[in-house]
């Protein structure tokens, strides 16, 4: 009997790192499972990928955590950093979307 070995994670050239073949990122994964949801209900938020590719992706996360939390602590900061950045450069225009779709949400609720 042969063994074959199924790799479900990989890193991209720019260093993120994607459930095997295809476009969902190990994160989203990570943080459903953070958030508790169990690996079928992760799978079903992702069409594209299966239960088991959910399973080996939560594993390689589990064998590698340091790895990952470590790059996952990262990945917020930058995302921290396009936050303040964006609010910086485009604040008025933000505040006034948001103030907008407040607007319209009430609306919708008015009887």
């Amino acid at each position: 009997m042969s063994q074959t070995t199924v790799e479900y994670v990989e890193q991209t050239s720019e260093g993120g790192w994607r459930l095997a073949d295809s476009r969902v990122s190990l994160d989203s994964v990570i943080h459903g499972y953070w958030n508790g949801r169990s690996p079928e209900a992760i799978a079903e938020e992702f069409p594209s990928l299966s239960v088991e590719q959910v399973y080996g992706a939560i594993a390689f996360y589990l064998r590698h955590r340091t790895q990952m939390d470590l790059f996952l602590e990262e990945q917020a900061e930058l995302w921290k950093q396009v936050q303040r950045h964006s609010q910086s450069q485009h604040g008025p225009l933000l505040d006034r979307l948001r103030h907008s779709r407040v607007g319209r949400k009430s609306e919708e609720s008015a009887p």
